[in-house]
């Protein structure tokens, strides 16, 4: 892999962010003359958290945020904040930063989609790849009906009918049925002093059902894909080939079959990471789950303009620097893209 393919991807993956940050910053302030502080502040005087002086305030919020500035000022302020790092301050929590509010939720929102995509990926992908192969298990061609009837329900929907399912008691079920939590990520009754291993632990516990919703969502898809791509496969004459030198069925199988077929499977992941953290996003408000899908929410709920922008951009970054990995990670897996590369 040469330095020219590196940078390449380096820039593609500065550009990516750059023009949607852009487009971010502008199509709020183009689709509406909305004032984010005057919207928060008119919220705070109806609740009666602000008896008077309104507009004094308001120019003061204005200044603090560069608000009373032309907007190609406002433009630039906003890019060197995101070089640097600065997010702003929260309009409901200030003068808590966005940045300490986002790393705070970063951690469960991490763990809930890297766990649950690779889990999707690898089982869904292992799946259809045995499907497709001669002699495949009656009990695995038994569940692909399944699979397939669940993957066109969105996360949201699936994630209500298992919080249904096991997360309420009803007079149905027997005594062995298994009831998972309902919301949250740990324990009401138990305080964490920083992350440890009963902490992890709970929140694994916590976060069965959330990653179920998306698990049970995703293996059809990666199923199916990679059951046709082995299908492929399996008339390539590679294959033929190491068939007719006698190699083990197993050993065909994975690195002649299985590792050329999965490439392509790749690629649909990279361009899925979108819909992916999208649907996460409503997972985690279904549940309360404590992570930026949740705090995007409240945030749009109660007007907090600057973590609504906070909370983008990072979802932003992680959706580009996921499909930046895939990139850097392609040519190791296929000699045809490193040799190119």
């Amino acid at each position: 892999m040469s330095i020219t393919y590196i940078g390449a991807r380096i820039g593609m993956f500065i550009l990516v962010v750059w023009l949607a940050t852009t487009v971010i910053f502008f199509l709020p302030r183009i689709a509406s003359d909305r004032n984010p502080v005057r919207e928060r502040l008119v919220m705070m005087a109806a609740t009666g958290n602000l008896a008077t002086g309104m507009e004094k305030v308001v120019a003061a919020y204005e200044e603090e945020y560069g608000l009373d500035q032309p907007l190609y000022l406002q433009y630039i302020r906003y890019l060197s904040s995101l070089v640097r790092g600065d997010l702003n301050y929260s309009l409901i929590n200030y003068p808590t930063r966005v940045w300490d509010m986002i790393v705070q939720r970063m951690p469960y929102t991490l763990g809930l989609v890297g766990i649950s995509v690779l889990t999707a990926f690898a089982l869904g992908s292992l799946s259809g790849a045995t499907l497709a192969w001669p002699g495949a298990p009656k009990w695995l061609k038994g569940a692909l009906p399944v699979f397939l009837t669940l993957s066109p329900i969105p996360y949201f929907m699936l994630a209500i009918m298992l919080m249904f399912l096991f997360a309420v008691r009803h007079q149905w079920q027997p005594e062995w049925w298994p009831l998972l939590p309902l919301a949250g990520a740990t324990s009401v009754t138990t305080v964490y002093d920083g992350w440890n291993m009963d902490r992890i632990l709970d929140t694994i516990y916590h976060s069965i059902l959330p990653a179920m919703s998306i698990i049970l969502s995703q293996i059809g898809f990666w199923a199916l894909g990679m059951r046709g791509m082995m299908v492929t496969t399996q008339g390539e004459d590679y294959v033929t080939l190491a068939q007719m030198r006698g190699l083990k069925p197993s050993r065909v199988f994975s690195l002649y079959g299985m590792r050329n077929a999965t490439l392509p499977q790749l690629t649909s992941l990279a361009l899925a990471m979108s819909l992916i953290f999208s649907g996460v996003i409503l997972v985690e408000v279904i549940y309360r789950y404590p992570g930026m899908g949740t705090l995007l929410y409240n945030a749009i709920a109660g007007f907090d303009y600057f973590v609504i922008y906070g909370v983008v951009f990072v979802l932003i970054v992680m959706v580009a620097a996921s499909t930046f990995i895939l990139d850097i990670v392609y040519p190791f897996i296929d000699p045809r893209v490193r040799r190119a590369a």
